[in-house]
């Protein structure tokens, strides 16, 4: 299964450290939270995706790999 993004909204304190790395992958919304832009990345978007929620301080977002995987 492809790489999918996990998002927890509740988490997300808009530190916007995710979409500051990975602009191809998350935006912001008008408070400064994430929006995830792509939910499915793929190619180079994937290690983007990873790049942007391996720096979350908040823990508000992984990259999983398919089904029943931990996150990355």
């Amino acid at each position: 299964m492809a790489p999918r993004v996990r998002f927890d909204a509740a988490r997300c304190v808009g530190h916007g450290r995710c979409y500051v790395l990975a602009p191809e992958v998350f935006g912001e919304d008008e408070a400064g939270h994430c929006v995830v832009l792509e939910p499915a990345p793929s190619g180079a978007l994937v290690d983007a995706a990873r790049l942007g929620a391996s720096n979350c301080p908040e823990d508000a977002l992984a990259v999983e790999d398919g089904e029943g995987s931990d996150p990355a």
